[in-house]
């Protein structure tokens, strides 16, 4: 659901009814993972996507009952040689779908719009919601807030509808994968939730955007500050020159600095998801730079130069005391070889070098290559489960 926070978000406050289909669980191979959402409105306009197209319109006609109904229910759809005409996934995966209808009057209502409208504003969020577990459950929200130091340990809002206990636990397990910026399930058991069974819980996890830093205003910069903005990074331009780092050259930019960039760099807030990339290959600034970006528990560093420029620049980091280790993980050169020559090309060169490095891929053509086509990446959901539904009355499997 907070997959497609920016639309819900405005039909909520347009006071629509919707219903909104969410990929809880998936198996094999599927082209979206768990957390991918669509969503249909009373009018039975339709956004967002779970399969791809596969299993789409099966999805839209739940939506559309669940609409009628007012009843969540969670649907299995796989692949099988049997019936070459039945609706399900040809890439031979399985996914499950939970769906929830979302009405004006729901009584969860106020609670799903809460967690919509933190998501669209890009704060931190993480929506609960049982998936596997009594009927009477399915699809009940439990919003969920990072803890501040001063705030109460029940930083929630909502009810998965079973006993205060299993909220409370379920707060916590939410809190940590939201800490993690990660979005999966855990398992409460039945002495856990005090209301005679197990239940299995999807947490969809809302963070605000990673941070890009392009170092060096340069041409290639302006290129890679679109790449970034597609990829859906928080863009900022970093350069010393006043003169090259303007808003008229980078009009996409979300912030633009003019600084010395290791000074900048040492100044500001950087995690685990934050993207690196120096631009400048000019040693004065580059170095110094380096030095302290190899340092930092980020998830990319490149850096732009020629293999000569390369092997000078590691010979100088080796002076400043970095470490072989340290390193090893710079990409440089920058980006992934695609023949690039223009800007646009070595844009999408780099921007395909982190899109691989953040989920695991190769970088290698799949044409003739084993690997599997949907990684699991360092952040990405468990896949591979095969999991039972909640119930007969609530679960309808359809097998292709």
């Amino acid at each position: 659901m907070l997959d497609i926070a920016d639309d819900l978000n405005r039909w909520a406050a347009e006071g629509r009814d919707f219903a909104v289909a969410t990929v809880v669980s998936v198996g094999g191979s599927a082209p979206r993972g768990p957390g991918a959402a669509m969503a249909v409105d009373g009018g039975e306009t339709v956004i967002g996507s779970v399969s791809g197209g596969c299993v789409e319109a099966a999805v839209y006609d739940l939506c559309v009952q669940a609409l009628q109904d007012g009843e969540a229910v969670v649907e299995r759809f796989g692949y099988s040689d049997e019936d070459a005409f039945a609706v399900g996934l040809t890439c031979g995966g399985i996914i499950e779908v939970l769906v929830t209808p979302v009405a004006v009057d729901a009584p969860d209502r106020a609670v799903f719009a809460a967690a919509l409208s933190a998501a669209a504003r890009g704060e931190a969020v993480a929506l609960a919601r049982v998936y596997k577990g009594p009927a009477e459950l399915l699809g009940r929200p439990l919003l969920v807030t990072p803890k501040g130091e001063e705030e109460k340990e029940n930083t929630y809002e909502g009810t998965l509808g079973g006993h205060p206990e299993l909220d409370r636990t379920a707060a916590g397990e939410s809190r940590a994968l939201l800490a993690a910026g990660r979005t999966g399930e855990f398992v409460v058991s039945e002495s856990g939730t005090r209301c005679g069974s197990a239940v299995t819980v999807l947490v969809e996890s809302s963070q605000p955007p990673p941070r890009m830093i392009v170092f060096g205003a340069v041409d290639f910069a302006a290129a890679l500050v679109r790449a970034g903005k597609f990829l859906g990074y928080h863009v900022t331009v970093c350069d010393a020159r006043p003169v090259f780092a303007t808003r008229a050259r980078f009009p996409e930019a979300d912030d633009i600095v003019v600084e010395w960039p290791h000074r900048y760099l040492r100044s500001t807030v950087t995690d685990g998801r934050t993207v690196l990339c120096v631009l400048t290959h000019d040693a004065k600034f580059d170095v110094p730079l380096l030095a302290a970006a190899l340092r930092l528990p980020v998830a990319y560093v490149g850096a732009m130069g020629s293999r000569r420029t390369h092997e000078d620049r590691n010979r100088r980091l080796r002076e400043e005391g970095v470490t072989e280790d340290q390193l090893t993980a710079l990409r440089s050169p920058i980006g992934l070889d695609l023949g690039a020559r223009t800007p646009e090309e070595t844009a999408l060169s780099i921007a395909a070098e982190i899109v691989a490095a953040r989920q695991g891929g190769t970088g290698l053509p799949l044409t003739g290559s084993r690997t599997p086509i949907h990684h699991e990446g360092p952040i990405g959901a468990r896949q591979g489960a095969d999991h039972q539904g909640p119930s007969r009355r609530a679960l309808r499997v359809r097998t292709v």
